[in-house]
């Protein structure tokens, strides 16, 4: 009996269901999309699985035998089920999701865009929790694990598998305090160099791609201490001297609200591009594609905020 059951086709509810709902081989083919004869061999098929004629004739129609009448509703059910699994998934209501969401993001980015991200989703779903994670000191498979569903800000080699979604270009500047000696003349790369830095790095690097640059240049800067955050790189250069590095919009309203000044630095550096990144099993989740249109949404509001503040 088990191997019997394991070899059923289960194309054949679909077949068994028209059968039932039209008591017309003809018109179950219609229905389908089948011919004649392939009705006629599904029907005999399933007689022979089931053990029941299934339609008999009476005169010039065809009705349903007490076994058909009696699993009619019970098949009908199961075609429906079948359908609402294999169909694509609706778009999430947001004001139904109670979830948690894990968001692997850099305190930058999570001082730029947090706020909003965070007042928007209480707004359009109430139930749901954004829990960030800070950046590790090393590199771990957050996304692979599962142990976040998004990963923000600069993102670096990933598994090949991870889906990336370019939001915008950034660019780094240098920051310092209000009346800063830098910020009395024009800032040269010599200038620039010969300042006391403050680099925020989650790995303790001392090195990155600004001193590549004035290597080019023949510089070297003096890098007196680095830290593992942005909101603390920020908090040092504000009571001294030193230089910090910030990216120009993900940072402005941190830098502004601290009341420090951004210069531009008198040298080329590669753009800093921010992206969201992501699992493939979650593509499809209409849960992340709500939390994935969200952080797009916030994330282009603030950069078009801080276009428009930037223009005469």
């Amino acid at each position: 009996m088990i191997a019997r059951n394991a070899n059923i086709d289960l194309n054949l509810l679909t077949a068994l269901d028209a059968l039932l709902e039209e008591e017309s081989v003809t018109a179950a083919a219609d229905r389908l999309g089948l011919s004649g004869p392939a009705m006629s061999r599904a029907l005999g098929r399933i007689r022979r699985t089931i053990g029941d004629p299934v339609l008999v004739r009476a005169g010039r129609r065809m009705v349903p035998t007490p076994r058909a009448l009696e699993i009619r509703a019970e098949v009908r059910g199961l075609v429906e089920a079948a359908h609402r699994l294999l169909a694509p998934s609706a778009p999430a209501d947001p004001a139904q999701l109670a979830r948690v969401f894990t968001l692997s993001a850099h305190d930058l980015f999570v001082s730029a865009v947090g706020p909003r991200l965070v007042a928007l989703a209480a707004e359009e779903a109430p139930q749901v929790v954004l829990r960030f994670l800070g950046e590790s000191h090393v590199d771990v498979p957050v996304l692979r694990d599962g142990a976040a569903d998004l990963e923000l800000g600069i993102i670096g080699p990933r598994e090949p598998e991870i889906r990336t979604e370019h939001l915008f270009n950034d660019r780094g500047v240098a920051v310092v305090r209000a009346g800063h000696p830098l910020t009395t003349a024009r800032l040269t790369a010599r200038r620039y160099a010969d300042a006391p830095h403050i680099n925020f790095t989650r790995r303790g690097r001392l090195t990155g791609p600004i001193d590549a640059a004035l290597a080019e240049l023949g510089l070297r800067r003096r890098v007196i201490a680095t830290v593992p955050t942005f909101a603390a790189s920020l908090l040092m250069v504000r009571d001294s001297d030193a230089v910090g590095l910030a990216n120009e919009v993900t940072a402005a309203s941190t830098v502004r609200g601290l009341g420090l000044c951004t210069l531009p630095i008198p040298f080329d550096l590669p753009p800093m591009e921010v992206a969201m990144a992501w699992h493939p099993r979650q593509d499809a989740d209409p849960g992340h594609r709500w939390l994935r249109g969200l952080v797009r949404r916030v994330v282009m509001a603030a950069v078009n905020a801080e276009s428009a503040r930037e223009q005469p």
